[in-house]
């Protein structure tokens, strides 16, 4: 079960939802219900499952239905029609009371425009959520102190938002959400508003305090790239309804319609894609093989280099070349490991491609993946990096041929 669902959501903003979800059922367009009701679709039919402990991103453009969205989880704005289940618990379904215990308890939420208080200090902004919990002011003050330190900002504890940068503020902001130690952190274009090296910063601690805390985050973003940063998995919305849905690399390699290949047009591809999305296993592993056990699994797979692994560790490759050579001098029951090519390059896992490149270059068979524990993980081919990349090239080109081609149908 996932931690949290939504079970075909639909949002209608207008005076009569009810009514125009019966049309909306009997086929009206959204454009239709615009015109001739002045109801406005701000999701439609929306199933999705967020699993605990990932950061789960969804983007679109403005009036896709991202900010909506993300406020059905804690009930900011109530669905026209569907469910929303927290733990299994339809959150639709709780009391006044109930929803105070779950905004309080279970989630958190960091907003664009920091929603500081201005006449608090920013102890007291980063105390605020264990505040109106009722923990005493002395045990939230601490636990503020210590995540205001976490995120950069200790020593401004006894200043005021307004003499802090942006970026600072939101890192406040930040600070209070972590303190509140909620299950769940709701972020809405929370890095949009600040400088893009101030986002990049604040990306990265994300991403980091993620990985130790093992918290929730559903993250709203119109930038594909700050997604892919971010992101265990996207969706990506069009007019109210989920377009797509998988993780980074799946969205970039297998853009499923022209709405998502616009989006990832422009994205920089050998830096958005690690080795990873692009690992192997290799052909031919070779742990304690004789040279001729090593030359006949090298006939057997058809391989013309074969991966050596030493008591678990990654050792070298060795190639049919160099074996050949060396049964000649040394005869067929020499181990392998003796004439492995312990100089080929290895690249480590999460390496993204334009770091990776040069080592694909230089050498002439691909290139193994080894972990931090000097691990076999896989291998990867430079024509795999190449076809990955012209695909965004193809992309680009379709799209910029699609363009020019409305643009003549509208001259004419």
């Amino acid at each position: 079960m996932s931690l949290i669902e939504l079970n075909h959501v639909t949002t209608i903003f207008g005076k009569d939802p009810k009514a125009a979800l019966e049309q909306l059922r009997q086929g009206a367009s959204k454009k239709t219900l615009l015109d001739e009701t002045g109801h406005v679709i701000g999701l439609h039919d929306v199933s999705l499952n967020i699993e605990a402990g990932e950061i789960f991103v969804i983007m679109g453009l403005s009036g896709s239905g991202k900010s909506t969205l993300v406020r059905h989880i804690n009930r900011l704005i109530d669905p026209t029609d569907g469910s929303i289940l927290i733990d299994g618990t339809d959150i639709l379904g709780l009391s006044r009371s109930e929803l105070t215990e779950l905004r309080r308890q279970r989630i958190a939420m960091v907003f664009q425009r920091f929603g500081l208080m201005p006449h608090r200090s920013v102890l007291e902004n980063a105390a605020y959520g264990l505040e109106v919990r009722g923990v005493r002011r002395r045990e939230r003050l601490d636990c503020a102190y210590e995540w205001l330190g976490k995120v950069g900002l200790k020593g401004y504890e006894k200043h005021y938002p307004d003499q802090l940068s942006g970026g600072m503020q939101q890192r406040v902001g930040l600070a209070r959400a972590l303190a509140a130690n909620t299950d769940i952190i709701l972020m809405d274009e929370a890095f949009s508003a600040l400088d893009p090296l101030i986002r990049s910063e604040l990306q990265d601690e994300i991403v980091a305090l993620q990985r130790s805390l093992g918290k929730t985050i559903v993250f709203i973003t119109h930038d594909l790239d700050e997604a892919l940063r971010l992101a265990d998995r996207i969706a990506i919305l069009k007019d109210g309804a989920v377009v797509q849905v998988g993780g980074p690399t799946d969205i970039l390699l297998n853009p499923i319609d022209s709405y998502v290949e616009a989006f990832v047009r422009d994205v920089n591809r050998a830096r958005a894609l690690t080795v990873d999305a692009l690992m192997q296993p290799p052909a031919l592993r070779l742990t304690a093989e004789s040279i001729g056990e090593a030359l006949a699994a090298m006939r057997r797979t058809r391989s013309m280099v074969g991966y050596v692994v030493d008591e678990g560790r990654f050792a070298g490759l060795v190639t049919k070349d160099s074996l050949e050579k060396a049964k000649k001098t040394h005869g067929s029951d020499q181990a392998a490991l003796h004439h492995v090519e312990d100089d080929h390059p290895v690249i480590t896992p999460g390496t993204d491609i334009e770091t990776a490149l040069p080592a694909l270059l230089e050498s002439s068979h691909p290139v193994a993946i080894v972990n931090q524990a000097g691990e076999l993980e896989g291998i990867v081919r430079a024509q795999d990096v190449g076809e990955a990349l012209m695909t965004t090239e193809r992309v680009a080109d379709a799209s910029a041929e699609g363009e020019k081609r409305d643009e003549e149908l509208l001259a004419d």
